[in-house]
């Protein structure tokens, strides 16, 4: 992965794999899967909006997505990878 700031294509291709991994993990608890999908709903709007990652940071998301990677490491850890791996943009991002 480029180690230079994440650009939106960058970040939009995270949160869609990270859809993607939400979507093969049928046994998360709802509630968790609530959320995450809000959170990810959250993110995917102001990307989409055309604001650029920078827009991202007014989203008040990434401790609630830091405490579900916790939470999904041991029973569910492609999920809980995926999700640090945009955690992890997020920050390059600047957010």
């Amino acid at each position: 992965m480029d180690k230079g700031k994440p650009n939106a294509d960058q970040l939009q291709q995270s949160l869609s794999r990270l859809h993607q991994a939400l979507a093969r993990t049928p046994q998360v608890e709802e509630s968790s899967k609530k959320l995450l999908r809000e959170v990810l709903d959250d993110i995917e709007r102001l990307l989409g909006s055309g604001a650029g990652p920078a827009a991202a940071a007014r989203a008040p998301s990434q401790s609630n997505l830091e405490a579900l990677a916790v939470r999904f490491e041991v029973d569910h850890p492609a999920l809980s990878g995926s999700l640090r791996e945009f955690i992890e943009l997020l920050r390059g991002a600047g957010v």
